[in-house]
């Protein structure tokens, strides 16, 4: 069988090579020329563990090719894949103009019987908003079923989430299409994993429902931690707590400066204006964003609390992505967080392992380092903002004689406050107690 990906950005590019590896023959399509000509050279625009060796070990044997002609890619597949972007607009609704022009073009290039498959994030309705825009710009009447397929991908695993998936949900009104759908995950049967078969509009409800709760765990934890700092309680231990009574389980229970990336803040704000557009208050879900954008600046309170006034003060900081194991930093904290710091009068050296060739783009005041201890050379107090592995096994006796005093204030509880205070490091971090390094 072969289908065509549409958009070669993160959820295309991963969803193509993962297709190629079950045998599949996957054109990948976009109208970058420039990252095409690069995907075709064995060039990955973006950062993922194991996405390289994958694209490459399939071009190589032929099962994935990289074009920026659309006909091309429609015409010669059964499945055509819509990947494309769905950026927020300035109300936080889903901007679907990509969506659009790609289902035109859908319309006018395919010759006989195709499967469209939504892969991208879209608002519920998007499956009949592409149904209606093919059948205007057919050339001829051509039969065609529309199937919604989100993806459930973490950015830093996304290989293993796509070959390992807790379930694959699929939105069809049609058998056949669920049956050549079926057809593609066949090497999922193997290791028995789930199924969700049900309408267009459901599967497109499910997208956004799991990452809201997702979201909502994420902020719920983070006012937990804060008010366990005031208490004098462990937010760890809380979060332990919480997490073994299964009703609740222990994930995304991590408290932090938020979060951030390309899903949950765009999903979260899609989810409220498509509530209003309902005449429907999702309170819920504002009150997540709210919380959100303001656990942000309460760690910059907790850093000025830390370190004091921060006018003329260096500050090392560790981490600028979202998350580890990715090069993406978009609405990551540490941006909100380093521009109030600079405001405030900071000067911000940091260090990233795949973050900075996107940050220097947008922090254009701040100093990038080679590593993580030049990032901590001469600084006043050192802040921890993203959990890459390499920041928990930092050598604190060569960091202390680094940094101009032993203030570490940890964003991520990387470390165990214990060993910090044994260390002689005096140890900021969210929803514990803070210790003081030994004299």
């Amino acid at each position: 069988m072969n289908i065509c990906i549409i958009g070669v950005g993160y959820v295309g590019l991963v969803t193509g090579a993962c297709f190629a590896e079950f045998g599949i023959k996957v054109t990948c399509v976009d109208n970058d020329r420039e990252k095409i000509a690069g995907l075709r050279q064995g060039k990955i625009p973006i950062y993922e563990p194991g996405l390289e060796e994958l694209v490459r070990k399939n071009a190589r044997e032929n099962r994935l090719q990289f074009t920026d002609n659309l006909e091309e890619g429609v015409k010669h597949s059964l499945v055509i894949f819509i990947a494309v972007g769905t950026p927020s607009d300035q109300e936080g609704r889903a901007d679907l103009r990509y969506v659009k022009e790609v289902a035109e073009a859908i319309g006018r290039t395919m010759d006989g019987y195709k499967i469209i498959v939504t892969k991208s994030t879209v608002p519920v309705g998007t499956g009949q908003f592409i149904a209606g825009i093919i059948r205007q710009h057919q050339n001829k009447n051509h039969p065609f079923d529309m199937v919604s397929n989100p993806e459930f991908l973490r950015e830093g695993s996304a290989i293993e989430d796509f070959m390992h998936p807790n379930r694959v949900v699929l939105g069809a009104q049609s058998d056949q299409a669920v049956a050549i759908m079926k057809d593609l995950y066949s090497p999922l049967y193997l290791i028995e994993t789930p199924f969700v078969i049900t309408s267009v509009e459901t599967a497109e409800m499910i997208k956004y429902a799991s990452n809201a709760f997702l979201a909502t765990k994420i902020s719920f934890i983070n006012e937990m931690a804060n008010i366990c700092e005031r208490v004098g309680a462990d937010v760890h231990q809380v979060a332990r707590g919480m997490g073994l009574d299964q009703r609740i389980g222990p994930k995304f229970l991590h408290p932090g400066p938020g979060f951030g990336g390309s899903c949950f803040p765009k999903d979260t704000r899609a989810v409220v204006q498509l509530a209003q557009s309902l005449d429907y208050d999702f309170e819920i879900v504002k009150a997540v964003l709210k919380v959100n954008q303001r656990q942000k600046l309460y760690m910059v309170d907790k850093i000025v609390k830390a370190a004091g006034p921060l006018k003329g003060k260096t500050l090392g900081v560790l981490g600028i992505t979202f998350k580890p194991n990715t090069d993406d930093i978009r609405e990551a904290p540490a941006l909100t967080i380093l521009k109030k710091m600079e405001g405030l009068g900071a000067r911000i050296q940091a260090y990233d392992p795949a973050g900075m060739p996107e940050a220097r783009k947008l922090l254009k005041k701040v100093v990038f380092k080679e590593d993580l201890y030049e990032a901590g050379q001469g600084a006043d107090a050192l802040v921890l903002i993203t959990e890459w592995n390499q920041f928990r096994n930092i050598d604190w006796n060569r960091m202390k004689g680094l940094l101009k005093r032993p203030l570490v204030i940890d964003l991520r509880n990387m470390y165990d406050p214990g060993k910090m205070h044994n260390l002689g490091i005096t140890y900021h971090s969210v929803g514990r107690p803070t210790v003081d390094g030994l004299v």
